[in-house]
Formats: C-alpha cells, sequence, structure tokens
C-alpha cells in the first residue's frame, strides 16, 4: 500500500499485490491486481478503483507525471471519483 496523495479534501492511496498476500481465511481470494482507494474526508466515504477504472486513473496518474497539475486540478479530478463513492469510511 503507498500513499499517493493526502491534501484537507481526499486521500489516495495505490494498493498493490505483493508475493505475501496471502488469503485471510479459507476461501478468501487473495488481492490479484492493484487498485486505488480515494477517501473523500468531507463526505467520510470511500471508493475502490479496480479494473478499467484503476487503469483509467493510472493514466491519469500518468499524465500528472508528464504535466505537474496545481492542486485545484487534482482536487477536481478526484472530485469526479468522489461522486462515485457510496461507501462510509468506518475505519481508517
Amino acid at each position: 500500500m503507498q500513499m499517493l496523495y493526502d491534501s484537507d479534501s481526499f486521500v489516495v492511496v495505490h494498493v498493490q499485490p505483493t508475493e505475501d498476500d496471502q488469503p485471510l481465511a479459507p476461501n478468501v481470494p487473495a488481492l490479484a491486481r492493484h487498485g486505488f482507494e480515494i477517501v473523500d474526508k468531507r463526505s467520510g466515504k470511500e471508493v475502490y478503483l479496480d479494473g478499467s477504472w484503476a487503469e483509467l486513473f493510472q493514466q491519469q496518474i500518468a499524465a500528472w507525471q508528464l504535466n505537474t497539475p496545481t492542486q485545484e486540478e487534482v482536487e477536481d479530478t478526484l472530485e469526479g471519483y468522489a461522486e462515485l463513492a457510496h461507501t462510509p469510511v468506518l475505519v481508517h
């Protein structure tokens, strides 16, 4: 797990599988691919992006690395993803 962004409004964490990832219980699959967790601190909700959503977000990060955005641009983008959030953050 790697923290990518932390502001007063958002936290973004990149979750990646490791060789040590083992199921916590029988019949529970281990993490097979990477994803991104975006927490909207203002609403107290989070969204986990995996699959094609994670790939799209990864492309956004790559674009940011080429052309450093302002904090406002980053927050505007995260706001769009945060609209997908329906899961309240219970433990973080």
